[in-house]
């Protein structure tokens, strides 16, 4: 079994992405969207953390999240919001097909693992949150950031921090990082 060495940093800012299971494509999705709208708030309300910048995407979501001075349980946060968002959309996926599964009482909505990155400085934090409102278009799903309606980007652009037409010219990528993905 792998040993998977996590950061843990109480007051930390992290990235985390996270995956559907097989990459299903459902997270857009009206019940799915929902349910893990209903979930993040359920769990912020418990467990507080800021959301910097989130985009989701069909098969996988990106975020940015600032936890409380003395608090670095973003692995709870993150079974938890698995968990409500799978409970309620249950009968909308498909029942686990493995044994290994089927003992964990997996639901078949999300790979068990997410990927995590501390955020190192402001400049990492403004090139993660570049990297969060470019994805859409990185994967094809609109031709401007602007015009994906499941992320923080308007938010961004509401106070001030991109232009309307941010990322509207294509710009050379000159970091392949995948960042997760």
């Amino acid at each position: 079994m792998a040993i998977y060495r996590r950061s843990i940093t109480p007051g930390a800012t992290y990235f985390c992405t996270v995956v559907t299971y097989r990459r299903q494509l459902l997270l857009t999705a009206e019940p799915f969207y929902r349910a893990l709208k209903l979930a993040f708030r359920q769990v912020m309300d418990a467990h507080p953390f800021t959301m910097d910048a989130i985009v989701l995407l069909p098969d996988h979501l990106h975020c940015i999240w600032t936890l409380p001075p003395q608090d670095a349980d973003y692995a709870r946060r993150w079974s938890l919001i698995k968990r409500h968002a799978s409970q309620q959309t249950r009968h909308l996926t498909a029942m686990p097909e493995t044994p290994a599964m089927q003992k964990r009482r997996d639901l078949g909505l999300w790979q068990r693992r997410f990927w995590e990155h501390q955020i190192r400085d402001v400049r990492d934090f403004e090139k993660h949150v570049d990297y969060i409102h470019a994805n859409p278009v990185k994967h094809g799903y609109v031709t401007r950031t602007r015009d994906w309606p499941y992320s923080s980007f308007q938010h961004y652009v509401e106070r001030g921090i991109y232009p309307h037409d941010w990322a509207d010219d294509p710009v050379p990528v000159s970091d392949k990082s995948n960042y997760g993905e």
